[in-house]
């Protein structure tokens, strides 16, 4: 938190928590929102920034990294990691736990707390898994996980396959009030798929993941949430069914948040031609009536929040032949520009609604500080430039990875300022 007063003079305040999008100016002090009003004369002693021709919004929320650390510190570390979320506009982000050791004991959950308070980036939100070295043998101490600091359970990228594991972790997960966050795939269906089934898979010789994989288990654990009453958030949807799914399951009043990435709604299996492996990732990148579905269900709400799923490795690993190479693509740095371009600019999304995605719906589904710029609430603020023109150029990430298959692209509007506790972690 940081005890200096900062005033963002004439810029467009974004904000659908309290449903406003005006010309408006923004005092900051003492890491909270101090006023929000037209015209305000910065305090003596202030640091006035002039934000003229730039929107600001309440922070980005990431809820879905892979931070790498313990254990993968050559892919990426918590303070990397946190840095490059300020680099792409992100307030705070949620630590997924399958790292080495896992995040399975209060110690770890407070290790990774710690060190995303020393880091100094974004903030970092540890996250707990779901069974015992996600195993999905037995259940953890859930209640000392979140007694630890830990916002949500999961065993993220390890699917769960035990039913009855799954329903007692969503009944104890809500006794102790966090969400289970789901990886849905049915690992029976996918076997060793290393990319979508399909024409695209059948004609590059690799054996793929079917729809039904991670259609099977979304409605599983929509039924169980439905039976126990409890809160599931359903990671990294992908496919047409899985989208109705969850539309069907809110409309009965199921508990349920789901989250959209950037990939997903951007690019299909065609990417993978040519055995590109920085197109490899699970869920796969599936066919272009997914990619529709999955669109359709991130502007009307289906899919509550926008999530990138970052997920880094060294460049060696993705350098391996397809088959062999990892899972996984850095995105918290490319995420913000990507939506801008391809959906705000193109009339798609509104600017509230990508707020509510990136911001208002991710401090929502884990019960985060943030999403809004309320008097009295955190003064963690994103300023972006729409209308500046970049490239995205992996070599100039503040990730420690390289590993997307956005390399080149051309985009419209990035972060600028990244405002955490009222103290600028980032700015360009």
């Amino acid at each position: 938190m940081s005890n200096e007063r900062v005033l963002l003079a004439g810029g467009r305040v974004v904000d659908p928590a309290q449903g406003i999008d005006a010309g408006v100016d923004l005092l900051l002090a003492e890491g909270r929102v101090a006023r929000l009003e037209e015209g305000l004369e910065a305090p003596e002693g202030a640091r006035v920034i002039d934000c003229t021709g730039l929107v600001i919004v309440p922070g980005l929320i990431d809820i879905h990294v892979h931070l790498r650390e313990p254990g993968g510190e050559h892919k990426e570390t918590i303070a990397t990691g946190a840095a490059a979320a300020a680099a792409g506009g992100f307030t705070a982000v949620c630590a997924m736990p399958n790292t080495d050791p896992v995040i399975d004991s209060p110690a770890t959950v407070g290790f990774v707390a710690a060190a995303g308070r020393a880091a100094g980036g974004a903030r970092v939100y540890p996250t707990g898994a779901l069974s015992i070295g996600q195993k999905g043998e037995r259940l953890t101490e859930i209640g000392e996980l979140v007694e630890a600091g830990a916002v949500a359970i999961t065993d993220d990228g390890h699917p769960v396959m035990d039913s009855g594991l799954m329903r007692m972790a969503i009944e104890y997960a809500e006794a102790f009030g966090v969400p289970v966050a789901d990886h849905p795939e049915d690992v029976g269906l996918s076997r060793n798929g290393v990319m979508n089934e399909g024409l695209v898979s059948a004609r590059l010789g690799l054996p793929g993941k079917p729809n039904a994989s991670e259609d099977v288990h979304i409605m599983r654990e929509l039924l169980l949430a439905e039976h126990t009453g409890g809160r599931i958030h359903l990671q990294h949807v992908s496919t047409r069914r899985g989208v109705e799914a969850i539309r069907q399951a809110k409309a009965r009043g199921v508990r349920v948040t789901a989250e959209a990435s950037p990939h997903h709604l951007l690019l299909t299996d065609e990417a993978v031609e040519g055995y590109r492996t920085d197109a490899k990732m699970n869920p796969p990148l599936r066919t272009e009536e997914d990619r529709l579905a999955v669109v359709e269900g991130l502007l009307d709400g289906t899919l509550d929040t926008l999530a990138t799923d970052h997920a880094p490795h060294h460049y060696d690993e993705k350098e391996q032949a397809f088959a062999d190479a990892p899972f996984g693509i850095v995105g918290l740095e490319t995420a913000l520009g990507l939506v801008l371009m391809h959906f705000v600019h193109e009339g798609s999304m509104d600017w509230a609604t990508l707020v509510d995605r990136m911001s208002v719906a991710p401090a929502r589904a884990f019960g985060l500080p943030g999403g809004t710029l309320a008097v009295g609430g955190p003064a963690d603020v994103t300023v972006i430039d729409p209308a500046l023109e970049w490239t995205v150029d992996p070599e100039a990430f503040v990730s420690r990875s390289r590993n997307t298959p956005f390399g080149g692209w051309r985009l419209k509007g990035r972060a600028v300022r990244t405002i955490v506790g009222g103290r600028e972690v980032w700015a360009l």
